[in-house]
């Protein structure tokens, strides 16, 4: 009997399990809907839920609806790398679309006034899924909200809508999303598995995750790097929505989580009042999923810490960010420490909370309305306070990073201005056209604390990510605070780049200094057309002017071109990379003459790129991002499974990104740097290249007793000892090959790991070596902060012929880390001299 009833159960379970549920398992059956108005079903051509949505038929439905209903307006604003749309909805009432302009400059202006009217104004709401694109759930839920929000007849619908302007993403991530997509519904069973061992559940390297370049995106709402973040951040700043969320996915066997998240863990620059609207937000969640018998959580994990994730950007912009975190299945269906976690149910818990989230908005407005007119006020009387005086940064000697950090002020809407001259402050030189004042009197004056800010203080010790992000560090620019403004000359309204120049025609060389951003991708081009090219090992002068360490000589004789054509072609290689190159017409200086030996011949790079199984594919995206992107490079990426079989001797460099390639290609590895590669290694590789013996490595022993630690304090105090990401500064030698092209002793490192490797006993070796005292904004505990004092993050020992460099730090971190990024160049361009 006990067996026929469990066969029975059994049964029952599989066809629920199997079925795919209608419309009516997600949406509130308290309203009718408009029949006009087409479903999901009809335009994707199955149920939602059923199969995973791919973004080409997000995209057919979002603008079907958008035709069919008069509630939606809908925009293309670029495309990602892939060449997918990035759209997005304005979904409010027909009456507010008639007059949305005057909504928006409404809006905007009550937050640029000392007076507020909140009685009679729409609130904006902006609605962000998937980010992360193996996390489904979101845009898979996208269209049932769109769909509600377009055809759903009820009173307090039409209510909602005439008090709301929503700002609808459904897709952050459309690369992302497609490739899971794929993964998902081609791994699908007709007769669906929910064995978590199935290969469904278990997605091939690099997964959906990230976009094109394996960018992890929810990253990217600060340094704005990728064209994703750049149109999704053109939205935010012209509208500056009062709230924002952000739908995300997490373990299988969770359940769901919404903000806010552990209180000790807020950035202090967050007003509490943010946290507290947050808290009385979430009430409106909890009683939305208590309705259809949903389990969640909230202030037990996660954090409003780093400003460059969607659900903290908003609140250092005068809005309000909220985290959705859904129990993932991962694929269709899947077994569960809360049982079989069906995808559909997956999608409904989203679809609720999205829909909770516009109740809030409509029951709370006044009261957000009036937060976001506050904070904007206080932070004006913040500024007022610091009139006349500003912040200036830049690089005397390199324009093109002052522009890109210039940049990412401009997107974020923050004023800046030209010199009015040169200047000196704090013994650094300040060069027009080179260098940018910020007054601090401005509207978003808090976002510029946060992008400049030095943070070495903390209440909580944990961190979600990085504890540091100071703008000026990571992109290695000077900068000084509480400078005075009288020397700001005119706004930059319309930024432009340096303008490339070559000083003459030369009948016998041409100069180039290594110090600008785009010197290395100028260098590849030059190779790259059979020129032969050198690098000074040594400073030298001429013509009363200075020439550093890593200065490229362009010899005009026994060249493939001619006197008249080199100078044509170097005059557009300066245009295109902003930078200057000097004609001379002798070969005597100061110092080193140009026939001198310490000028070393260069080859040109062919660089590939380990990447797949074993990898850390955020790490190879960002090294991949920056020879494709950056410095237009050839590179080949050299997948593990099939690397034995690769011919590497088309290849002079290899990098190898933090992970292992492998014990079975140890030695074929080992006998192409014999032969004479160059083998780049970076954080966690050198523990393979440790092991496989490639490199000897002392690294200093860790060892963490815990005293007066409970069983329930446990996690904390182990996470306590975890770098979440810092910056450290190290001191280094300009004379070895690795500094080229830097002007200053000093250089800031960005770091998050604990690989502490000891310095060389010969200190000519220790090219870059942490000071005695490195943090330099950040959290690190003291056990480890002594430890990476007078460590070295950079090591290089040759091999045969050949030789291995490797870097404990990641020097190409998340594309914005522009500081840091001529150290691989260097690694690859000056092989033969490190």
């Amino acid at each position: 009997m006990r067996l026929t009833f469990l066969l029975l159960a059994f049964i029952c379970f599989q066809m629920n399990a199997q079925s795919t549920p209608d419309l009516s398992y997600y949406l509130p059956q308290n309203t009718s809907y408009n029949t006009n108005i087409p479903t999901p079903e009809s335009v994707i051509g199955h149920q939602v839920g059923e199969w995973h949505i791919t973004h080409d038929k997000l995209v057919q439905y979002m603008q079907v609806l958008a035709a069919a209903s008069d509630r939606i307006s809908i925009e293309n604003r670029g495309t990602t790398f892939e060449g997918r749309p990035l759209l997005l909805l304005t979904i409010t009432s027909p009456e507010n679309h008639t007059n949305l302009e005057s909504i928006r400059q409404t809006h905007i202006a009550q937050t640029e006034s000392n007076s507020v009217n909140t009685s009679n104004r729409p609130i904006v709401v902006y609605q962000g899924f998937s980010i992360h694109g193996n996390e489904p759930s979101g845009s898979n839920a996208a269209l049932l909200v769109a769909y509600y929000l377009a055809a759903a007849q009820s009173n307090d619908l039409k209510e909602l809508l005439d008090q709301t302007v929503i700002l609808f993403d459904p897709s952050l991530n459309p690369d992302g999303l497609q490739r899971f997509a794929y993964w998902a519904n081609t791994n699908r069973s007709e007769h669906l598995n929910p064995d978590p061992n199935d290969r469904e559940y278990n997605e091939v390297w690099p997964g959906g995750r990230t976009n094109h370049y394996w960018f992890d995106m929810n990253r990217d709402w600060l340094p704005v790097q990728l064209p994703e973040s750049r149109v999704r951040i053109a939205s935010f700043h012209q509208w500056l929505p009062n709230i924002l969320t952000d739908h995300h996915e997490m373990g299988t066997n969770a359940s769901f989580f919404f903000q806010p998240g552990i209180p000790s863990r807020t950035h202090p620059l967050t007003p509490k009042l943010n946290q507290e609207l947050t808290k009385n937000i979430g009430n409106y969640h909890a009683k939305a999923l208590d309705k259809i018998g949903s389990l969640y959580y909230t202030e037990e994990s996660f954090d409003d810490f780093y400003y460059g994730k969607g659900s903290t950007f908003p609140d250092i912009n005068g809005g309000i960010g909220i985290l959705f975190e859904q129990a993932s299945s991962r694929g269709h269906i899947q077994e569960s420490a809360n049982g079989i976690l069906t995808f559909p149910f997956t999608i409904r818990n989203q679809f609720t909370a999205a829909l909770s989230t516009l109740d809030a908005a409509k029951g709370m407005r006044e009261d957000i309305l009036q937060y976001q007119h506050d904070f904007y006020k206080n932070a004006r009387a913040e500024a007022s306070k610091e009139h006349g005086k500003a912040i200036v940064f830049g690089d005397e000697k390199d324009a093109a990073k002052t522009y890109h950090l210039a940049e990412i002020l401009k997107r974020h809407h923050i004023e800046f201005h030209e010199l009015k001259s040169d200047f000196t402050n704090q013994g650094k030189q300040f060069k027009k056209a080179h260098a940018y004042i910020i007054p601090k009197h401005q509207k978003n004056t808090r976002l510029i604390n946060a992008m400049f800010e030095k943070r070495t203080t903390f209440q909580d010790s944990l961190f979600y990510d990085v504890s540091a992000w100071t703008f000026p560090l990571a992109f290695g620019v000077d900068y000084a605070e509480g400078v005075s403004m009288s020397n700001a000359g005119a706004k930059v309204d319309h930024l432009e780049f340096k303008t490339g120049t070559v000083s003459a025609k030369s009948n016998y060389a041409y100069l180039m200094e290594w110090h600008e951003y785009y010197a290395p991708k100028a260098l590849n081009t030059i190779l790259g057309s059979g020129l032969r090219a050198k690098v000074g090992m040594k400073r030298f002068s001429m013509n009363g002017k200075a020439y550093d360490y890593g200065t490229i000589l362009i010899p005009v004789q026994n060249q493939n071109k001619s006197a008249d054509a080199l100078y044509s072609f170097l005059t557009q290689v300066a245009k295109d990379n902003h930078l200057e190159i000097s004609a001379v017409d002798t070969g005597l200086t100061e110092g080193i003459d140009l026939g001198s030996n310490q000028f070393r011949a260069l080859q040109q790079p062919k660089v590939a790129l380990i990447v797949g199984d074993g990898i850390r594919s955020s790490d190879a995206g960002e090294i991949w991002h920056l020879f494709d992107q950056r410095y237009a490079m050839q590179l080949t990426k050299l997948d593990t499974r099939s690397l034995n079989r690769v011919d590497l001797d088309r290849y002079n460099t290899i990098i190898l990104p933090s992970g292992s390639a492998g014990s079975n290609v140890a030695k074929k590895l080992k006998e192409w740097v014999q032969n004479g590669g160059t083998l780049i290694g970076y954080r966690s590789a050198l523990n393979w290249l440790k092991a496989n013996e490639f490199i000897k490595l002392d690294f200093k022993k860790m060892t963490h007793d815990a005293k007066d630690v409970t069983f329930e304090q446990r996690g904390d105090f182990r996470g306590a000892q975890v770098i979440g990401g810092a910056i450290f500064e190290a001191d280094i030698d300009r004379s070895h090959p690795i500094n080229f092209g830097y002007k200053s002793d000093k250089i800031a490192l960005f770091r998050n790991n604990t690989m502490f490797m000891k310095a060389d006993k010969q200190s000519y070796n220790n090219p870059i070596r942490y000071t005695k005292n490195p943090l330099l904004s950040g959290y690190i505990s003291k056990p480890n902060l002594d430890s990476l004092s007078l460590s070295v993050p950079f090591k290089a020992k040759g091999l045969g012929r050949g030789n291995v460099v490797v870097f404990t730090d990641n020097t190409n971190f998340r594309a914005f880390w522009y500081g840091t990024n001529k150290l691989l160049m260097n690694a690859i361009f000056f092989r033969n001299e490190l």
